[in-house]
């Protein structure tokens, strides 16, 4: 059996042995996934990315251009898990729009009353990045106009009275709902968006 090879790379006399550069990228990537979620995007810096993950900055700067391309893949990596979270939701309740619509706020309620819920990461993003330039913008935008497609596209599959509208508002209770959870915590509004979303779908279908 081959096994992986170790580097040591040499800092300030201090010798730290690492794993294949691909280890070191993971132990990165899911150390500043965790500080990002957890304390913002701004409040974390490149140095304590590197303590926490148990490397340097040299090793850091090796597997992320910047900090800001490092920022735009954890965004990436948010985005496929949403997405593949939607699907997998959506999917126990195939060829019924309605009640995939349905799942989708029960578990979004579900998801937001856990103790270390802080919203939508993307969403969170947004608010602090704002610079049109910065390779995340992209990510997060692309982000909501898929989700606003796919509430669009639900609305026409329910047979709903004015698709486009319902899918919108759907949309803005998404998103309002987790802007409630970071500000109001688990036991405010954040509670009441299953039952919103039944109301709005009523509205526009019975």
């Amino acid at each position: 059996m081959n096994l992986p090879k170790t580097t040591q790379v040499s800092v300030k006399e201090e010798v730290i042995s690492s794993g294949p550069k691909s280890r070191v990228r993971d132990r990165i990537m899911r150390t500043a996934s965790d500080l990002f979620y957890r304390h913002g995007i701004r409040a974390v810096g490149v140095d304590t990315i590197a303590c926490e993950a148990g490397t340097n900055k040299m090793s850091f700067y090796r597997n992320f251009a910047s900090k800001d391309e490092l920022v735009a893949e954890y965004l990436r990596s948010e985005e496929r898990e949403g997405m593949l979270w939607w699907d997998e939701t959506i999917a126990a309740h195939a060829g019924n729009p309605r009640l995939q619509v349905e799942a989708l706020f029960d578990m979004l309620v579900e998801n937001n009353c856990e103790e270390d819920s802080r919203g939508c990461a993307l969403a969170n993003a947004a608010v602090e990045i704002t610079e049109p330039d910065h390779p995340a913008r992209p990510v997060i935008e692309k982000y909501k106009a898929d989700m606003r497609r796919r509430f669009r596209q639900l609305a026409r599959e329910m047979g709903a009275r004015e698709p486009n509208a319902l899918g919108d508002s759907l949309m803005l209770l998404w998103e309002g709902a987790y802007v409630a959870r970071v500000t109001m915590g688990a036991d405010g509004p954040v509670q009441g968006a299953a039952k919103a979303a039944r109301a709005l779908i009523a509205a526009y279908t019975d």
